[in-house]
């Protein structure tokens, strides 16, 4: 069984350590563990980034499942092209399956980036525009595709001092991904 690991740990400095690290987890527990800097693309070529996606996609259709890691990234949520990513396996019926090592609200991260005041019942930001408050880690979308397509958001009691290598939460995911992979 194979998993795509996706997630802005594709960002890091050690980036391909981190994702070796990832596989071997993967490995330990009898799955595949597919990571998106596996595949070999020429960055200095006119289609570099055309590449790179068709790679992306490629190995997550031939993945069964997705662990993606939703950890805030340069910002109060998490990263952009793993939320597609997400949406796309979702979207496909796998198996889905999500940690993030900040366990705080997202209202109380989107506090950290603007000023959020309550407003009645609603908290805004400066530019009056609603801030979500439903007590989730993230936005409603995510946290509930990962509820309806494999299992809830993991997340740890408190924030690692190192948000970026601790792999226990995910760790975590892999191991129910196996649980539910290997059944089946």
């Amino acid at each position: 069984m194979k998993i795509y690991l996706a997630g802005p740990d594709v960002f890091l400095p050690d980036a391909i350590e981190v994702g070796r690290q990832k596989a071997a987890t993967c490995a330990r527990h009898g799955l595949v563990g597919l990571y998106p800097l596996d595949n070999t693309v020429d960055l200095a070529a006119a289609t570099a980034s055309q590449d790179i996606f068709r790679g992306n996609v490629a190995m997550m259709d031939e993945a069964d499942a997705i662990i993606a890691n939703l950890t805030p990234f340069r910002g109060p949520g998490a990263d952009a092209g793993t939320v597609y990513e997400l949406g796309y396996m979702a979207g496909r019926g796998k198996l889905c399956l999500g940690y993030s090592n900040d366990p705080t609200t997202y209202a109380e991260r989107a506090g950290r980036f603007t000023t959020v005041t309550a407003q009645g019942s609603l908290l805004t930001d400066v530019e009056g525009l609603t801030v979500e408050d439903f007590g989730l880690t993230d936005n409603l979308m995510m946290i509930h595709a990962l509820d309806a397509y494999g299992c809830p958001l993991v997340v740890p009691r408190a924030r690692p001092a190192d948000i970026w290598h601790d792999l226990a939460a995910f760790e975590t995911c892999v191991k129910l991904a196996a649980e539910r992979l290997l059944a089946a």
